[in-house]
């Protein structure tokens, strides 16, 4: 069942340790889409419940509360996860990453998690939202099931490490053996009506490898991108803002678009060209991201 869902602009989601203080402190100002506090690979076990106290006090600091909050936790059956979702839930997140995510039952089991959390703290039912993160060739082949578990879903992400190990194998510059990966989570996502992300580039010093795989993702319709360094989060706005032109063109496409419905007209068109529903939903994206800013051509 396709969901309802607001396609909030969530190009860059920028990972920030949950166990680094100085990072904590002051990772807003780097203004990503979502910021991302991780309590699970990030952290050493001995750091994980110093670290869960420190995202949950940042949760509740006015300058997060500005902006969109994710938590990677650790998973349900961990020693952690559930302590790490009671404190996430309550600080008041926006969002809780599942990592390792395998099964449809996965992403359900979380979904009543946290429901009976929202329950006990009086934080309105529904109200957290979940990102699937899928990191294994089984996460892989039941992308589908896993997209359509939860309402509470915004989207699912990729985890490529993992998943390239599993793999037997090791990420590439061309990135040839996430293709498949990729295309079954955009699949998978789309199908449904909800979001699609990809894996963080983990050569943070490496700005021409990097924008070649954001262009890649971004031209397979990917919806943004976990990033590892706040210097990517400019290089990743800028390749996905539309051009003046862009803009331009996709104002002349409503314009014609909201003509053609106030004549009672069935046909859109525009400069001699018809103009069909995917083209118009095309140009509303392309304005809503220039929001954000133009790139210059």
């Amino acid at each position: 069942m396709k969901q309802k869902q607001t396609m909030k602009l969530r190009r860059s989601m920028l990972f920030v340790p949950g166990s680094n203080a100085a990072m904590i402190s002051n990772s807003f100002i780097y203004q990503p889409d979502a910021i991302m506090f991780d309590l699970e690979d990030a952290v050493a076990l001995k750091e994980k419940d110093s670290a869960r106290l420190l995202v949950a006090h940042a949760l509740q600091h006015p300058l997060y509360q500005a902006m969109e909050t994710i938590v990677r936790v650790n998973p349900l059956d961990s020693a952690f996860g559930l302590a790490d979702l009671n404190a996430v839930v309550r600080a008041g997140v926006d969002v809780v990453r599942m990592p390792k995510t395998e099964t449809a039952q996965d992403v359900i089991d979380m979904d009543n998690a946290i429901a009976e959390i929202e329950q006990a703290c009086g934080r309105e039912l529904g109200s957290t939202k979940m990102l699937a993160a899928i990191e294994s060739p089984l996460g892989i082949t039941q992308a589908n099931q896993i997209a359509s578990a939860s309402p509470r879903l915004i989207g699912i992400a990729l985890g490529a490490e993992d998943y390239v190990r599993n793999l037997k194998t090791e990420r590439s510059p061309e990135g040839i053996e996430l293709l498949f990966a990729r295309c079954s989570i955009l699949q998978a996502a789309r199908a449904v009506g909800i979001q699609a992300f990809d894996t963080v580039y983990s050569h943070a010093n490496n700005e021409e490898g990097f924008l070649a795989e954001a262009a890649l993702i971004k031209q397979l319709g990917f919806d943004g991108k976990s990033l590892i360094n706040p210097r990517q989060i400019e290089l990743l706005h800028n390749l996905f803002a539309p051009t003046q032109k862009d803009v331009d063109q996709a104002r002349n496409i409503i314009a014609a678009a909201e003509e053609a419905e106030a004549q009672g007209l069935g046909v859109v068109s525009l400069n001699g060209k018809m103009i069909d529903a995917p083209i118009i939903e095309r140009a509303r994206l392309v304005l809503e991201r220039a929001k954000s800013g133009i790139r210059e051509e």
